[in-house]
């Protein structure tokens, strides 16, 4: 019995690069770090209430004694960044405290932690190392939570909803590293540098992830070619007289299995 065995085929080996390309991009478009987008810090409503004052109120009021805390004496001064900064910073405060308090002020800490909660939305990166925590009381802690909730109300979810370029926490540049003044415009133009986007990256790559199983598919291909155009050769020169050859524009070659 004779079987036909269809020989190796560059094509074949093509496909199986395009269907590992694909899961590679598939992959990267799905990772959490492609996903950080320019949107992973927006707001298209207000999630700043409005009765936060009841509750830091309420917790201020029920204090007995202060408690030791921290405060950013640094915190750049950029615009309504400043203010998410130390509602994040505050945050982490309203979490620590509710593990040692008591039963009545753990009641009181969450409400005030569920009015700055809408910060945890927002991937901050770890806090630079030039920060500077000064302690202080926590009834100074409340106080400026609710001055930056009120500077926040008014403009979150409304004339500023991407606070993407927020997400580094950053620190005034210290007394012998400032830089000369600015004209006004400058100042106007240059706000929190945006770090290039993962999906730009994922663009320039792009060409270079097709390029190579392109490049690797015409170096098989001309080495299977030079194969055959040998093993062609080889025949003519071993078969009898009278005895048909394949023709050289055959796209694949046939090799015949006796059993």
């Amino acid at each position: 019995m004779t079987v036909l065995a269809p020989a190796w085929s560059p094509t074949s080996s093509l496909q199986s690069s395009l269907v590992v390309l694909l899961l590679l991009l598939l992959l990267l478009l799905l990772s959490p770090g492609l996903q950080a987008s320019p949107y992973d810090c927006y707001f298209d409503y207000s999630p700043v209430s409005s009765t936060f004052s009841g509750p830091i109120s309420e917790l201020t009021e029920y204090l007995i004694k202060d408690y030791p805390v921290t405060l950013a004496s640094n915190l750049q001064d950029e615009k309504h960044c400043k203010a998410l900064w130390s509602l994040f910073l505050a945050q982490g405060w309203m979490e620590r405290l509710k593990t040692v308090a008591g039963s009545k002020m753990q009641k009181l800490l969450e409400k005030v932690n569920t009015e700055i909660y809408f910060v945890t939305s927002c991937a901050f990166q770890p806090l630079p190392r030039c920060l500077r925590l000064v302690q202080t009381n926590i009834s100074h802690l409340l106080q400026d939570t609710f001055t930056q909730l009120l500077t926040l109300r008014s403009c979150i979810g409304k004339d500023c909803k991407n606070f993407s370029r927020c997400l580094e926490v950053q620190c005034q540049p210290e007394s012998s590293t400032l830089l000369p003044p600015r004209s006004p415009g400058a100042l106007g133009a240059t706000e929190l540098s945006q770090p290039p986007s993962p999906q730009l990256l994922l663009l320039l790559l792009l060409p270079v992830a097709l390029v190579l199983p392109a490049a690797a598919w015409c170096l098989l291909w001309r080495r299977a070619k030079k194969r055959r155009r040998r093993r062609r050769r080889r025949r003519r020169r071993t078969s009898p007289p009278g005895e048909p050859t394949p023709p050289a524009s055959c796209p694949q070659e046939v090799m015949l299995v006796q059993s």
